[in-house]
């Protein structure tokens, strides 16, 4: 039975890169100390900052990020696979990318994928988020080869549209992503629920590490990084809000078990949506309508 080590980064990042990498680094490296050949950390590893004044201050180019380049080496230092959930890129004319990056055990760059779903919302606690305003939302979905794994990326909000993780898994995923800074009120309310949901209608693993608690900028994250087997189950979660790490082995095989039980994936049909009513079996429309029989 294949087997995989994976672990989930918790962090609360600040507004500073610089701080925030010495977080990821200290976590990461607790993370392999404890066997895990994958190590994932949230979205906005880099930096959680409400302004878009003050993040345009610290955009860089993904050649030139900081948080990349010390990915990039602790990938190759300590021979796991690395992936940054995101951090924010400067990617020209005044526009950022919400972007997450994979690096093997060699340090090279194996995948990037841009978070394709903008969270646009007015909530009723008051609370308004417009990524649109600040992010240049992705066209291109994305998997990478990992040992003996196929890993789909995803991004926060991008759990919530069940089609592209569909698409991850036909296209032979065995793991979803969806690292995330999902806010407390709709993360107390949905992400647990989420999570549980794309494993079990997929029978993929899900891998979801999170930010969690109050930031500098006053934003508040929920936390509660999740990893989620094919059959639904949580098999490894932070306790709360607080910066951390979780480790679980994944035996490959539940996945091709899961679908096997439910075989969804292959049991799905093309159709079409039509309104008003539908002859029923066996009726043609005329003998639908007239109840007679034509010939």
């Amino acid at each position: 039975m294949a087997e995989l080590v994976v672990a989930a980064v918790q962090m609360r990042s600040g507004v500073m890169p610089e701080a925030n990498i010495q977080s990821m680094d200290a976590l990461v490296r607790e993370a392999a100390s404890r066997g895990a050949r994958y190590v994932q950390t949230p979205e906005m590893t880099g930096a959680v900052q409400k302004s878009r004044k003050d993040l345009r201050g610290i955009l860089k180019t993904e050649a030139d990020d900081p948080v990349l380049k010390a990915a990039a080496s602790l990938a190759s230092e300590l021979g796991i696979y690395l992936h940054i959930g995101s951090t924010a890129i400067d990617v020209g004319q005044e526009m950022t990318a919400n972007r997450g990056v994979v690096f093997g055990p060699d340090g090279d760059l194996l995948a990037r994928y841009d978070k394709i779903h903008m969270f646009d919302v007015d909530l009723d606690n008051g609370e308004s988020w417009r990524e649109s305003a600040v992010y240049q939302p992705g066209e291109i979905a994305r998997t990478v080869d990992l040992d003996g794994a196929r890993l789909g990326m995803g991004i926060c909000y991008d759990i919530r549209f069940p089609h592209l993780f569909r698409d991850l898994a036909l296209a032979g995923a065995d793991i979803l992503t969806a690292p995330a800074a999902f806010t407390r009120q709709t993360g107390e309310a949905h992400w647990h629920v989420l999570q549980r949901a794309r494993a079990i209608e997929n029978g993929v693993f899900v891998i979801s590490a999170a930010q969690g608690g109050v930031h500098e900028d006053g934003r508040e994250t929920y936390g509660h990084s999740l990893i989620v087997d094919p059959w639904g189950r949580v098999i490894a979660e932070a306790k709360g809000d607080e910066p951390g790490v979780i480790v679980a082995s994944l035996a490959l095989d539940e996945v091709k078990a899961a679908r096997g039980k439910v075989p969804n994936l292959k049991n799905a049909r093309s159709y079409r949506i039509e309104s008003g009513l539908q002859p029923a079996s066996g009726q043609t429309k005329t003998e639908k309508e007239t109840g007679e029989s034509v010939a």
